[in-house]
């Protein structure tokens, strides 16, 4: 919920997913969830010109459109101590698709999101991750063409793309995961499935970047506020 620009992170990337026509939104809630409800719940009344009458709440009217107006978005809570396997599972009630995307809520990037899933539905594996090029503190991803023949979370001397967090799945990757709070998910379930030959990258040629620190955050404010956003495709 840290702010970039105007609007907390969370809401660019699911602004990046909803420009390319996806915005049906499950948002897996845990530490603080209730501030990511609150704000949700009163999006539109916080976001519009208002006209009320005191003691007649049926009488409340918006006066503006909203750019956000048909999205859908799920708010569960998934428990403040799980981890990401974890959370995953206990949402699997709220997919009913065949295929689904997800991503973390802390990175933002110019990710073609329908070329990505139209990647993922040609291969017919079980998932795929997005490569990026970023720090070695992340995921690292070794690649064989587009095969992932391994997974490696946070390696110390990365050289190859990393796990730029945004992920489709066909629905057995809930068979891969538990609902436990300490079912990770790059720990365990990533590296199983790479090592089955299930997991293919798609490798994005553009610009991503991480809101982790408070250097993050002064780096993409800045971007924002000099119209150098690279995510801001809509």
């Amino acid at each position: 919920m840290i702010n970039i620009g105007p609007r907390p992170v969370l809401w660019h990337i699911m602004k990046l997913y909803a420009y390319h026509g996806f915005d049906e939104f499950i948002l897996c809630l845990g530490y603080k969830g209730e501030m990511i409800k609150d704000y949700f719940y009163h999006y539109e009344v916080m976001n519009s010109d208002v006209t009320l009458k005191l003691g007649y709440p049926d009488r409340t009217v918006l006066h503006h459109s909203l750019d956000e107006k048909g999205w859908k978005v799920t708010l569960t809570d998934t428990g403040k101590n799980a981890l990401k396997g974890a959370r995953l599972k206990r949402v699997e009630k709220y997919v009913p698709d065949d295929v689904f995307m997800m991503t973390y809520g802390d990175g933002v990037a110019d990710v073609d999101i329908r070329a990505l899933l139209k990647f993922h539905i040609s291969h017919g594996k079980i998932a795929t991750v997005t490569g990026v090029n970023a720090f070695s503190r992340f995921g690292e991803l070794k690649i064989r063409g587009d095969d992932i023949v391994s997974f490696s979370e946070k390696p110390q001397n990365a050289t190859d793309l990393i796990n730029g967090g945004f992920f489709v799945f066909n629905k057995e990757i809930f068979d891969y995961v538990k609902n436990d709070d300490d079912c990770d998910f790059e720990y365990g379930a990533l590296e199983r499935i790479a090592s089955e030959g299930q997991l293919k990258v798609y490798k994005h040629p553009g610009a991503w970047a991480c809101m982790d620190t408070a250097r993050d955050m002064d780096y993409l404010n800045a971007l924002w506020n000099e119209n150098r956003a690279f995510w801001k495709v809509w």
